[in-house]
């Protein structure tokens, strides 16, 4: 009988219940390490979404068990907290790969470092590399329609969101019933599965209880408990994007921004449009020939790609301001 051993990557990914119903790996023993168990639980425990993520997927390839189509076991010793505290240090990957050495497996991973490491240890390795699926809308996205700026959905709350114009904006019901819990956290899944198979799509921020995803255009936060009273999901949207010529400036200003701008503030309540204005400016000064960067987090603003948008490096925007005095821009979005 196959024996495959998969890590952490891939089966936060959602792809390995797929995989073991392919022909190739049909019948196969699939060997979980504690390890992976371990990792996932204390992911979820900080609220994260790959830790929900990844235990939804450790159910289904359950059921596949159940069912008979696989068999699956649970094996090795569960880590301590100060070996998964090290887990980005390669302590949680080395026992799994124990684990597949032990049972003479092999290992499935989709983290390129692991499938190195595991050969150079004369194991067996498979390694997925990571799928750019095609474009297609996830879920949330059919609460928006062309007038909407903003949609909030929370566990046991109709839906609602804001629609209009910057300055002009209503909230709404744009549902009759309140969502189920069940229902809310399906669609968090599949917001951070699509996010992490889509070639524009990424994970902002992952903190105890809280996600940020920019899904395209579309910027996701995810708050659950304890972070929050109960799992919700906002999601907001630019309503247009617009060039300056737009704004019909006067002559003053615009030539304040093309011969004499060392620092511009752009302030205004929530919904004024202040983003809208600040990728217009960036790619006013695109089109004049300057070299123009951005620092966001999350990064949502909508330009092309001839401008480079950072995030926080190693989680410090003072250091992301580093790395700008290197690339030598001559204007910087910071938002």
């Amino acid at each position: 009988m196959l024996k495959i051993v998969p890590d952490t990557s891939v089966i936060v990914d959602g792809r390995i219940t797929r995989i073991v119903q392919d022909d190739e790996y049909k019948g196969c023993e699939v060997i979980v390490s504690e390890a992976v168990v371990a990792e996932l639980e204390n992911q979820a425990n900080k609220g994260r979404e790959t830790g929900f993520n990844g235990l939804e997927e450790l159910k289904n390839l359950q059921k596949l068990h159940s069912e008979g189509r696989i068999h699956v076991s649970y094996v090795g010793r569960r880590p301590t907290l100060d070996e998964i505290s090290l887990a980005r240090g390669g302590e949680i990957d080395a026992m799994i790969r124990s684990t597949a050495g032990e049972y003479q497996a092999t290992l499935m991973t989709s983290d390129r470092v692991q499938k190195e490491v595991a050969e150079a240890q004369g194991l067996k390795a498979v390694y997925l590399k990571p799928e750019m699926l095609e474009y297609r809308d996830i879920e949330v996205t059919r609460f928006f329609d062309q007038n909407t700026m903003s949609v909030h959905l929370k566990e046991n709350v109709i839906p609602t969101a804001k629609k209009g114009t910057p300055g002009n904006i209503k909230l709404v019901k744009i549902g009759s019933r309140p969502l189920k819990r069940s229902k809310i956290e399906s669609m968090a899944r599949e917001i951070v599965e699509r996010a992490k198979s889509d070639f524009r799509s990424f994970i902002e921020i992952e903190w105890e209880g809280a996600t940020v995803v920019q899904f395209r255009e579309y910027r996701i936060s995810i708050a659950r408990p304890p972070f929050s009273d109960g799992v919700e999901i906002t999601i907001v949207r630019p309503v247009a994007k617009v060039s300056i010529d737009s704004y019909r400036l006067p002559d003053k200003l615009i030539d304040r921004l093309e011969n004499m701008a060392k620092g511009v503030l752009i302030a205004g309540p929530p919904g004024a449009g202040k983003t809208t204005f600040a990728q217009a400016v960036a790619e006013f000064y695109l089109k004049s020939g300057s070299i123009v960067k951005t620092m966001e987090s999350p990064r949502d603003l909508q330009v092309g790609d001839e401008i480079t948008q950072y995030a926080p490096l190693e989680k410090d925007m003072g250091k992301t301001a580093d790395i700008l005095l290197l690339v030598r821009p001559d204007y910087t979005i910071y938002d």
